[in-house]
C-alpha cells in the first residue's frame, strides 16, 4: 500500500472525533429532518418509505458525505484553496477551483435565507411564553403568521437577533466557537427531541403515531415515493455547500471518515424519527389533520396543542428545538465563506465575520421585503411562487444548484482525483470497501444525481 503524506491543516484539528460527530451532526440535523421527512413518511407508506430511504442513504448520502469530508481533508483549507490545490495535483483544469467557489457561494446563499427562517422560530418561541398562541385555531394561526411575515420591521429584529447569535459563535473560532456550541447545542436537541417524545407517551397517542410512521405499507410506496426518498436521502445532509468540506479540513489524520459519516446519517436519521413520532402523537391527540413545512409548524401544531395539557411549555420547547437546529445549520453555512476571506485577502477572523454579517444581513432585508413590498411571483420549473428574491433563492440554492455541485464533486473525486490519494485520505482497511466507494462515486452517484435533477419538480 503506498504510503501518502497528508497536508497539514492550516486552521486546527477538532478536539476529539466526538466532538466532530456532534458538530457535523448538528449540522445535518436541519429543518427537513423535523418538518419534512415525518410528512413524507405519513405520505408514503411509512416503514417502506424509511426502508427506501435507508437505500438511497447507504448509496448515496453516506457515500457523498465521505467524498466531501475526504476533499476537505486532502485540501485542508477553505473549499476554493482546496479544490484548486487538488486539480493541480490531479493535473486537471485549474476551472475545477470555481466548484470550491460555487459550494462557498450556495452555502453563504442559504445561510440568508436559514437566518430569516430562524428569526420565526425565536419570535415564536418568544410569542409561545408570553401566552401569544392560546385560543388559536388552525386558520387563525396561518393568519397570524401571515400578518407576522408580511411586517417586515418585526422580521428585520428577529432576523437580526438570529444572525447576531450565529456571528458571535463563529467569530470565537474553531474551539471557543463551533465545537463549544456543537458540545452542548447538539445534545440539547436530543434533549428536547426525548421530552416531546415524554409527552407523546403522556397524550395517549404515542403507539398510533409510531404504527402511523413505520408501518411498512407497500401499497402507498409509489414510483414518487421512490424519488421523494432518493431527494431527502440527498437534501436532508446538506451536502453540495462546502460545509462539509471545511469540516473534512478540520480532521486529524487518523480520523476514520467512513465512521464518521455513517455517524452523522444515523443523528440526522433518528433526529427525523424521533421528531416525527412527537409531532403525529401530538396531532393525533389534539384532532388537527396533518400539514407540511411551515404549515405544520406554525398553523397544526400550536392549534393541537391548544387542546392538550401543557400545551404552553410544549410549543415553547418545540420552537426551542426548530431554533436549536436551524442555529447548528447556521453556524456551520457561515465557516466556508469566512475561511475563504481569511485565506484570499488575509482579513482576521474578526473582520471577516463583520464583513460576511454586514452582507448576509443586507440580502436577508430582501429577502425580507418578499414577503410584502418586493412580492412578485414566478414560475421555476413547472413549480409557481409567490415570495419573489426569497423563493428564487430558496429554490435555486437548496434544490438545484446543490445537486449540481455535489454531482460535480462526485465525478472529480471518482475520476479526477488520484485514487491513492482518496484510499490515504479515507484510511479504509478493506480495499473493497474503497473500490465501493470508488465506482458509487464514478457510476451510481451522478447518475441518481441526474435522476433528481430530471425529476426537480418534485421537490420544488
Amino acid at each position: 500500500m503506498i504510503k501518502i503524506k497528508l497536508r497539514e491543516s492550516v486552521h486546527g484539528y477538532w478536539a476529539s472525533p466526538g466532538l466532530f460527530i456532534l458538530a457535523a451532526g448538528g449540522f445535518a440535523v436541519g429543518l427537513n429532518s423535523i418538518w419534512l421527512f415525518p410528512v413524507h413518511l405519513s405520505l408514503y407508506g411509512g416503514g417502506a418509505f424509511l426502508a427506501m430511504y435507508l437505500v438511497w442513504v447507504a448509496l448515496l448520502g453516506i457515500p457523498l458525505i465521505v467524498t466531501e469530508l475526504m476533499l476537505g481533508r486532502l485540501g485542508r483549507q477553505s473549499p476554493v484553496k482546496s479544490l484548486g490545490v487538488l486539480a493541480r495535483q490531479a493535473r486537471a483544469r485549474p476551472a475545477w477551483r470555481t466548484l470550491g467557489a460555487l459550494c462557498v457561494l450556495i452555502g453563504f446563499l442559504v445561510l440568508v435565507y436559514y437566518c430569516v427562517i430562524g428569526g420565526w422560530f425565536l419570535a415564536y418561541a418568544a410569542r409561545a411564553a408570553g401566552g401569544a398562541l392560546q385560543n388559536l385555531t388552525v386558520d387563525g394561526a396561518g393568519t397570524m403568521f401571515s400578518g407576522f411575515v408580511r411586517d417586515a420591521e418585526k422580521q428585520l429584529f428577529w432576523h437580526a437577533l438570529f444572525l447576531t447569535m450565529t456571528m458571535l459563535v463563529v467569530a470565537r473560532g474553531l474551539h471557543r466557537g463551533l465545537e463549544a456550541v456543537a458540545r452542548y447545542l447538539t445534545p440539547m436537541l436530543f434533549s428536547l427531541l426525548i421530552v416531546l417524545l415524554g409527552y407523546a407517551g403522556y397524550s395517549g397517542e404515542f403507539l398510533a403515531a409510531l404504527e402511523h410512521l413505520l408501518y411498512p405499507d407497500f401499497v402507498q410506496l409509489t414510483g414518487e415515493g421512490v424519488l421523494i426518498a432518493l431527494g431527502d436521502a440527498f437534501f436532508t445532509f446538506g451536502l453540495g455547500m462546502g460545509v462539509l468540506l471545511m469540516y473534512g479540513a478540520h480532521a486529524r489524520e487518523d480520523t476514520r471518515l467512513v465512521k464518521i459519516s455513517v455517524a452523522v446519517a444515523a443523528i440526522d436519521t433518528l433526529a427525523g424519527l424521533m421528531a416525527g413520532v412527537a409531532i403525529y402523537a401530538i396531532l393525533f391527540a389534539g384532532g388537527v389533520a396533518p400539514m407540511s413545512g411551515a404549515a405544520l409548524v406554525f398553523q397544526a401544531l400550536p392549534a393541537a396543542l391548544e387542546h392538550l395539557p401543557l400545551g404552553r411549555m410544549i410549543l415553547i420547547i418545540f420552537f426551542a428545538l426548530l431554533m436549536m437546529a436551524a442555529w447548528l445549520r447556521a453556524i456551520g453555512l457561515i465557516e466556508p465563506a469566512l475561511t475563504w476571506l481569511e485565506e484570499r485577502y488575509l482579513l482576521t477572523r474578526r473582520n471577516a465575520v463583520v464583513l460576511c454579517g454586514l452582507l448576509a444581513w443586507g440580502l436577508g432585508i430582501v429577502a425580507i421585503l418578499s414577503f410584502n413590498a418586493w412580492e412578485f411571483s414566478f414560475t421555476l420549473f413547472g413549480a409557481s411562487r409567490a415570495l419573489g428574491a426569497f423563493d428564487i433563492v430558496q429554490l435555486l440554492t437548496s434544490h438545484v444548484l446543490v445537486v449540481v455541485a455535489a454531482l460535480l464533486l462526485s465525478w472529480f473525486a471518482g475520476w479526477k482525483l488520484r485514487p491513492e490519494l482518496a484510499r490515504a485520505a479515507l484510511r479504509l482497511r478493506s480495499p473493497c470497501t474503497f473500490d465501493l466507494w470508488l465506482w458509487l462515486s464514478r457510476l451510481i452517484i451522478p447518475a441518481l444525481l441526474f435522476v433528481l435533477l430530471y425529476n426537480i419538480r418534485l421537490f420544488l
